[in-house]
């Protein structure tokens, strides 16, 4: 039996490694390098998955054994049955996680490939707001903030990369002790617009999981 044990960030990070193996093959003379690079990626593979041991681990590590472009497409179509989708979620407890929101305009799941989210994201048009949804500490999380175009690609603070961003800001949800009524603090970065492509992209939560924390606490 294939238990699942591949995280989509994690999927994308040895995504990342095998590319830049095959990209230096291709771009390297130098047998050294080469064989550096194989190195390096065997072992910032294994580092995801410390704790494996059996035949999982030998088939991680084989990064380091390719040699084609045709040996990259059977690496990671050899990963799929290994990766581990987002937590199953229904409308009805999305809809819990913004209970202010009466008129909540919802993602269809049902064309959600879950094995490719990190984090669910959709934007409201007519309200100006975006959502996001993370499972953390056994449970989801949500934030709703206000977006602002940025019109301009820049670096997306979730999945470091260079894409079509937004200033994503929401409403610090603890107020200090003796707080004004009308008091409020917002907390904003930059994220990409397209959450689809951040899902691509992403290969470390500890960002995203941050900025929620930073929110919550």
């Amino acid at each position: 039996m294939r238990e699942p044990f591949i995280r989509n960030h994690e999927y994308n990070f040895i995504h990342k490694q095998a590319d830049y193996v095959l990209h230096t093959l291709r771009t390297v003379g130098d047998p050294k390098v080469v064989a550096s690079v194989r190195s390096n990626a065997q072992a910032k593979v294994a580092e995801l998955f410390p704790t494996i041991t059996d035949h999982r681990r030998t088939m991680l590590e084989s990064v380091a054994d390719l040699k084609s472009g045709e040996d990259f497409q059977k690496y990671m179509e050899a990963l799929e049955p290994y990766r581990i989708a987002f937590p199953p979620i229904t409308t009805k407890e999305i809809q819990k996680l913004f209970p202010k929101n009466k008129k909540l305009k919802l993602p269809d799941l049902a064309q959600i490939d879950f094995r490719h989210v990190s984090y669910l994201s959709w934007i409201d048009i007519a309200t100006n707001k975006m959502f996001i949804v993370y499972p953390a500490g056994g449970q989801f999380v949500g934030l709703e903030g206000r977006y602002t175009a940025s019109n301009k690609k820049s670096y997306c603070f979730a999945c470091n990369r260079l894409e079509e961003v937004v200033l994503f800001s929401a409403i610090h949800k603890k107020k200090p002790a003796n707080a004004s009524p009308d008091y409020y603090k917002t907390v904003g970065n930059y994220i990409c617009i397209n959450g689809d492509q951040c899902n691509k992209n992403v290969t470390d939560v500890a960002a995203l999981e941050k900025f929620i924390e930073s929110v919550h606490s």
